[in-house]
């Protein structure tokens, strides 16, 4: 999982970010309105964690615009203002929850959680399954039939990506920008090395989850089986 945190206070966005980190979310950080709205629409996260009061473009504006596009991906808004009044001006611009500051840390990842799960993803108490394996995003393992391996970051960010677009065929370039982030260095050979990896370890599992690939097209999880 990829979150966003757009905050201008630079040692709470750090440490957020290193909490999330800790519990195996890969984070991202824009420093004011203008950068994260940007980031924010490349697509690639799986959640946005927003303040209201930000230079150049405030949380509320930078929300409206992202569902004014179209965009859907979750945001929770993390902020100082804490009068219901507050509440009801984020709620109605499209946030998905709100987390007055401060807040623990326990707090923030059960939210993102709910928030993600409301997505219709296949999760189950937290958990990622497909065919006839299960993933697990907190402890990165993966298992089959009593059966499992732990994951790198990259291995994980891969497999979700992969479960949650299981009915889309994507490009390269798609998954670099889920996986490594829009503005990333790495090519098709990055890619189709961890491909291998986790083909790898499913062959170890003995599952009948394939990922397809047809050259020009994309990669997309096929099921071989009832």
């Amino acid at each position: 999982m990829r979150a966003l945190i757009v905050e201008d206070e630079i040692r709470l966005a750090e440490a957020v970010a290193q909490n999330l980190r800790r519990h195996n979310l890969e984070t991202d950080i824009s420093l004011d309105g203008k950068d994260g709205l940007h980031k924010a629409f490349s697509g690639v996260y799986d959640v946005v964690l927003l303040d209201i009061m930000l230079p150049k473009k405030d949380g509320l504006s930078v929300l409206s615009e992202l569902r004014a596009e179209g965009v859907q991906t979750p945001v929770i808004l993390l902020t100082a203002l804490g009068e219901v009044e507050d509440r009801v001006r984020g709620l109605n611009c499209g946030a998905d929850d709100y987390l007055p500051k401060p807040f623990s840390t326990e707090e923030l990842i059960a939210r993102i959680m709910a928030v993600t799960r409301r997505r219709g993803a296949s999760r189950q108490y937290g958990l990622l399954t497909y065919g006839d394996i299960e993933f697990n995003p907190q402890s990165l393992m993966l298992s089959r039939a009593g059966k499992s391996f732990a994951l790198t970051q990259k291995e994980s960010r891969l497999l979700e990506v992969l479960i949650e677009h299981k009915d889309v065929r994507m490009g390269t370039d798609f998954i670099i920008e889920k996986v490594w982030g829009y503005d990333s260095d790495v090519d098709w050979g990055n890619v189709q090395a961890y491909m291998s990896f986790l083909r790898k370890k499913l062959a170890a599992l003995g599952s009948r989850v394939r990922i397809g690939n047809i050259r020009g097209s994309g990669y997309m999880l096929e099921y071989d089986g009832e």
